[in-house]
């Protein structure tokens, strides 16, 4: 029996692409002032933002709502349906209320207008029609209207919902630089996975403490090995009378001094340490720490223990090669 060639939809494929990127490149041209005045108000927002949508619009709310939490805006969801059954006690005079529709009379919608004014929080709707209910009880609209659904049966929420997601990034890039988001602020709210890795800073991961040995010049090398030892850790920093770093002894700088035959345990720490050591900041990503150790540096070395210096060039820190690759 024969197999039937399999029917190739492509062609469907790419007028639906077509009419959802037409559909966003649309919102441009709708946008206004009140686009501005939705950023400030979300910006100058005491409580949370509080996402409403029923249906598809509502999904779309759950992923504007996890991108505000992922730039630091306080905010949650809230169902429409669970919310008239209690969960508006969530809402208070400092929030807003944003609103995802695309008719803007869905009934579950509706029936939270007038308890939001009640409240005295703010509403901003988010709909495809701008003279619906919703919009009309609205402090500001966006308007996200679509010509038509990708749907060949204009049903199914397709292109409508796309306009919804690009607006609801829109917002969020603009609070981004209203807010004058920085990368280590938005790391905190990452801490987790590549992202949260990438973001890392040198003052996150670096050995402090008793986990860092930090011994003058002259003391002796016996009881740098014992503080090391103590410190489980695989180098110590060597300080000046300033307190500031002049060299560092590695393990491998012992195995090298032991090579030569002669009795060292006695003899100063400055005889046998590295003099002028590469060195990091502690405010520089992990990331970069990792490609000074594996030899991206001027002096084209490879280390496996960073001393971390301030600005003073002292010592505040150690980073072990092992503990950054153990982070991944």
């Amino acid at each position: 029996m024969k197999m039937k060639k399999a029917q190739s939809y492509r062609g469907l494929a790419r007028e639906v692409f077509r009419l959802e990127a037409a559909a966003v490149r649309a919102l441009g041209r709708k946008l206004d002032r009140g686009f501005d005045r939705a950023v400030d108000a979300l910006h100058r927002c005491r409580g949370r933002v509080i996402v409403c949508g029923m249906g598809k619009p509502g999904i779309i709310g759950r992923k504007v709502q996890a991108t505000l939490a992922s730039i630091g805006v306080p905010s949650l969801c809230l169902h429409p349906a669970e919310a008239v059954h209690g969960d508006l006690g969530m809402v208070t005079d400092d929030d807003v209320v944003l609103c995802l529709s695309s008719s803007g009379d869905t009934e579950e919608m509706l029936r939270l207008i007038p308890v939001v004014k009640k409240i005295g929080a703010a509403l901003i709707s988010m709909t495809g029609n701008p003279r619906s209910t919703l919009a009309r009880h609205s402090d500001l609209v966006l308007d996200v209207g679509v010509e038509r659904e990708a749907c060949p049966l204009g049903l199914a929420p397709t292109a409508s919902t796309t306009a919804m997601l690009a607006m609801g990034d829109a917002l969020a890039v603009a609070l981004i630089r209203k807010k004058r988001l920085r990368a280590e602020e938005f790391a905190l709210y990452h801490p987790g996975g590549n992202l949260g890795r990438r973001l890392l800073r040198v003052a996150d991961v670096m050995r402090t403490g008793r986990a860092n040995p930090i011994v003058r010049e002259e003391t002796k090398i016996k009881d740098v090995l014992l503080a090391i030892t103590r410190a489980r850790a695989g180098a110590a920093a060597v300080v000046d009378r300033r307190g500031r770093l002049a060299g560092i002894f590695t393990d491998g700088d012992l195995r090298r001094a032991i090579e030569t035959g002669t009795d060292i345990a006695a003899r100063p720490i400055r005889a046998c340490m590295i003099r002028n050591p590469l060195t990091i900041a502690p405010d520089r990503l992990a990331v970069e720490a990792l490609r000074v150790m594996r030899g991206m540096n001027p002096k084209r070395r490879k280390v496996d223990e960073l001393p971390v210096v301030d600005a003073r060039g002292r010592p505040v820190g150690m980073l072990d090669v092992v503990d950054l690759i153990g982070i991944g």
